[in-house]
């Protein structure tokens, strides 16, 4: 009679890989939240950067153009290539931030002549996420005063929370 030795059978039984399936499904559910919240966070600091350099850059405008204020965010704008600067074209800011839309955030210039000479006098800019809980959850406010304020979950105005400096 003879005795069959068994063989060893290499590799992983199902439960082994069920087990490994199940952590790998644990870590992220907790990774992605985590990845999401900090994307948003990220799109909020660049709102808020974004509109430090535009109400920068309308000081520099009305400073070196002495027309006032700009009377959009295209005018702050690029020039075209081959072209000096200009009152219309401004070359101050990117053209994805002259065209009113970047990360995750869009951006509304209020141009405001208050005594009809026809120069802009003051400007509000807010912006305002794209997708509301996706790509921001917090609303900014900011006029020729500097002070850029938020709002979570409804437009910031000039009476909402200051951001601190």
């Amino acid at each position: 009679m003879k005795i069959r030795a068994r063989r060893k059978v290499r590799g992983f039984s199902l439960i082994e890989l069920l087990i490994v399936i199940a952590i790998i499904l644990i870590i992220s559910g907790i990774a992605i939240p985590r990845l999401l919240r900090s994307r948003m966070v990220a799109n909020e600091a660049s709102a808020v950067a974004s509109l430090r350099t535009l109400c920068t850059v309308q000081v520099n405008y009305e400073s070196t153009y002495k027309v006032g204020y700009a009377p959009s965010l295209a005018s702050l704008g690029p020039q075209a290539p081959g072209t000096a600067p200009s009152a219309t074209n401004a070359g101050l800011i990117d053209v994805i931030l002259a065209g009113g839309l970047k990360s995750g955030y869009v951006f509304t210039y209020n141009p405001v002549d208050s005594n009809g000479d026809g120069q802009v006098d003051t400007f509000t800019i807010t912006a305002a996420p794209f997708t509301p809980g996706q790509t921001g959850d917090r609303y900014f406010f900011v006029d020729l005063s500097n002070v850029i304020r938020y709002n979570v979950g409804a437009p910031a105005t000039v009476a909402s929370t200051p951001i601190p400096q």
